[in-house]
């Protein structure tokens, strides 16, 4: 029965929050006047020779309103496009990568990182997890 409360429990969380994570606060620490990153909270697999789009997105505070920059890192094995963007206060908070695994990439697990950088106030990052396998 602690199992059931459990698993409702948890899947209930999942529905609240999605299935996307976000970083710690950027921008201001006030309330309502800063942003996170949001990327995806599981693993995304990839085959080896494909090429796979994940979306990242800014949660912005109510009275946050200026341009961030995201810079995108990734480890040696896989390839992501693009690199940097700039996300401005009147746009479409999201963005899609490309995340790309040559033909004779090491399967196992790699990190990409994004970074956001506003024009005033602090950056904040965070990361998610690519999983190369076999295709």
């Amino acid at each position: 029965m602690k199992k059931v409360i459990t698993i409702v429990l948890i899947l209930a969380l999942m529905a609240v929050y999605g299935c996307q994570s976000s970083s710690p606060r950027g921008g201001s620490v006030l309330e309502g006047e800063g942003f996170k990153i949001a990327v995806p909270t599981f693993t995304t697999d990839i085959k080896q020779g494909e090429v796979k789009n994940v979306t990242i997105s800014l949660e912005r505070g109510k009275y946050f309103k200026q341009d961030v920059k995201l810079q995108i890192t990734t480890s040696t094995g896989i390839s992501v496009d693009p690199t940097s963007v700039i996300i401005k206060a009147s746009g479409i908070p999201a963005v899609q990568l490309r995340i790309a695994a040559a033909q004779n990439a090491s399967l196992g697990a790699y990190r990409v990182s994004v970074r956001g950088i506003p024009k005033t106030g602090e950056p904040t990052s965070t990361e998610f997890n690519v999983k190369v396998v076999s295709p």
